[in-house]
C-alpha cells in the first residue's frame, strides 16, 4: 500500500474541495498592468483594491503593486508603509516551517500564503529606499544596506549539504549599492564607503557605463563643485516580467530532486515514465519605454542608464529554481495519485462502481490544480538613473520617455527643483508605454557642507 488508507481519505476530503475554477492571479493582474502602462493610475487602482477586498489570501502581492502605484501617483509615504508591510510578512514566512508533512505537498502552491519570489524580496528594499528618500531619508542607507544583506541571506540558505547551491549564480541587485555610494557621497566625508559600494556595482553590472566614472569621483574625494549641488534622476522603465501558465517537460534533474521530496509516506510514488507538468513560468514583455530623455531649463542633458536590469535578474534566478518548481509540480502530483490508489486499496474498492468515482474525483483533483502566478507585476523592467550637477537655485527638470530607437515618445513632465549647495536632490519617474506617466516627484536633500 502506498500511505495508510486513512491518511489519504483525510487528503482527499480535505483537498477536493479546492478543485475550483476561479480565476487565476496572472488574469486577474492582465487589466491592471494594461492600465497602468497605459497611465491610467486611477483605474489600475480601483483594480488593485477590488481585488483586495475580493482576494485577502493575495493580500501581501496585491500591496506590491499598489505601492507601485503609489510611487508613480507621488505617494512615496504611502508606497513605503505598503512595501514595508509586504517585506515583513515575506520574513516572517520565511521562518515557517518548510517540511509540514504530507498535506502541504499535496496542495496547490495557490493554497499557501505567497511568500514571494526572490527577487521581489530583494526588490522591495530597493524601492523602500526610494520611497524614504523623496520623504526625509532617514532609513534610505539602511534600506540601501539590506539590499545587498538579504541578497546574500538567500544565497546562503539555499547551500545543500553536499555544497551544491541553485542561487550561487544568482545575478545581484547592483541598484542598492549604487544608492548607497550616493547616500555616502553626499556626506563629503564617507568617500571611502562610497568607493568600495561603487566597485560592488561595478561587479555586479559591469556594463553600468558610468561604474568607473562614479569610483574615479569617490576616491578623488569629491561631490560637486562649490556653488552647485546635483539632481539623480531614478527612472522605473518599462514592463517587468509576470508569471503565466505553463506546461514543461521534466528534466532528469527534476525528477531527482522529485524523488527526494517524496521521501517519507509517498515515497517510490514516483512513476517511470512523467507526463509534462503546469507549472508558473516567469516571462519578459519589456514595453516601449527604454529611457528618459532629461532637460534642465532647456538644456538637454543626457538620458537615463540602467544600473539594474530587473527582467533580465529575475529570469536568470528563474532558471536558477526552474528543476525545484517542476520537481514540485511532478511530486505533487505523485502524491495525489498515491493518495486516490491508497483510498482504493484501503476500502477495498477496486474494480467497482464506487472505485470508478473515486478515480473520476482524482482525476477532476488533478486536472484542477493551478500553477500559483502570483507576482510583483507592476515591476519595471529596468532601474535607471542619471546624475546632473548644477548650479544652486531654482532650475526646471524636463524629462520625456524614449523607445529603443531614440525617439521621444508620450507626455513631457516638467519637475521643478531647489538645487542647493553640496547636496543631493532625488527625482523619481515612471516611463511606460504610455510615455512618463504620473506624478514625477522631487525629495531627499541631505545636508551639504561645500
Amino acid at each position: 500500500m502506498v500511505c495508510p488508507s486513512a491518511t489519504c481519505v483525510v487528503i482527499l476530503a480535505a483537498l477536493l474541495p479546492l478543485a475550483t475554477g476561479c480565476v487565476s492571479h496572472v488574469a486577474r493582474l492582465e487589466p491592471v498592468r494594461a492600465a497602468f502602462h497605459r497611465g491610467d493610475l486611477a483605474e489600475a487602482e480601483r483594480l488593485l483594491a477590488r481585488d483586495a477586498g475580493q482576494h485577502p489570501e493575495d493580500a501581501s502581492v496585491i500591496a506590491l503593486d499598489r505601492a507601485t502605484v503609489a510611487l508613480a501617483e507621488g505617494r512615496p509615504a504611502d508606497a513605503e508603509r505598503l512595501l514595508r508591510g509586504v517585506r515583513d510578512e515575506f520574513d516572517l514566512l520565511e521562518t515557517a516551517d518548510p517540511a509540514a508533512g504530507v498535506m502541504m505537498l499535496a496542495r496547490d502552491d495557490v493554497a499557501a500564503e505567497y511568500a514571494g519570489e526572490d527577487h521581489e524580496k530583494v526588490l522591495i528594499r530597493a524601492l523602500l529606499a526610494v520611497a524614504n528618500l523623496l520623504q526625509d531619508g532617514d532609513d534610505a542607507e539602511a534600506y540601501a544596506l539590506q539590499v545587498a544583506a538579504k541578497q546574500r541571506a538567500i544565497v546562503l540558505a539555499a547551500a545543500g549539504e553536499d555544497g551544491t547551491n541553485p542561487k550561487a549564480s544568482y545575478p545581484q541587485v547592483a541598484f542598492g549599492s549604487w544608492l548607497r555610494g550616493t547616500i555616502r557621497e553626499a556626506t563629503h566625508r564617507d568617500y571611502d564607503d562610497a568607493a568600495r559600494s561603487y566597485a560592488e556595482l561595478v561587479s555586479w553590472q559591469p556594463d553600468y557605463p558610468r561604474g568607473g566614472e562614479l569610483l574615479e569621483r569617490a576616491r578623488g574625494g569629491h561631490h560637486s563643485a562649490r556653488g552647485h549641488g546635483v539632481v539623480q534622476l531614478i527612472a522605473l522603465v518599462g514592463h517587468g516580467p509576470f508569471k503565466a501558465d505553463a506546461v514543461e517537460v521534466p528534466s532528469t534533474v527534476s525528477l531527482a530532486i522529485a524523488g527526494d521530496l517524496l521521501a517519507g509516506p509517498f515515497a517510490g510514488t514516483l512513476p517511470a515514465v512523467v507526463a509534462p507538468v503546469r507549472i508558473p513560468r516567469l516571462l519578459a514583455a519589456t514595453g516601449i519605454a527604454a529611457a528618459v530623455d532629461v532637460a534642465v531649463d532647456g538644456q538637454p542633458r543626457g538620458r537615463s542608464e540602467t544600473v539594474t536590469s530587473v527582467s533580465r535578474l529575475a529570469l536568470a534566478q528563474h532558471e536558477a529554481v526552474l528543476p525545484t518548481i517542476v520537481a514540485r509540480a511532478i511530486a505533487r502530483r505523485a502524491v495525489k495519485s498515491g493518495a486516490v490508489f491508497g483510498v482504493k486499496q484501503g476500502l477495498g474498492l477496486d474494480g467497482t462502481l464506487p472505485g470508478v468515482a473515486v478515480d473520476l474525483a482524482g482525476v477532476a483533483w488533478q486536472a484542477s490544480e493551478k500553477p500559483d502566478t502570483r507576482c510583483w507585476g507592476l515591476l519595471p523592467d529596468s532601474i535607471q538613473v542619471l546624475r546632473v550637477e548644477l548650479l544652486q537655485g531654482d532650475h526646471r527638470i524636463a524629462v520625456s520617455a524614449i523607445d529603443v530607437g531614440g525617439r521621444r515618445f508620450g507626455p513631457i513632465a516638467d519637475v521643478p527643483v531647489t538645487v542647493a549647495d553640496g547636496r543631493t536632490t532625488y527625482v523619481l519617474v515612471q516611463a511606460t508605454d504610455a510615455g512618463i506617466i504620473g506624478q514625477p516627484v522631487a525629495g531627499g536633500r541631505g545636508p551639504g557642507v561645500n
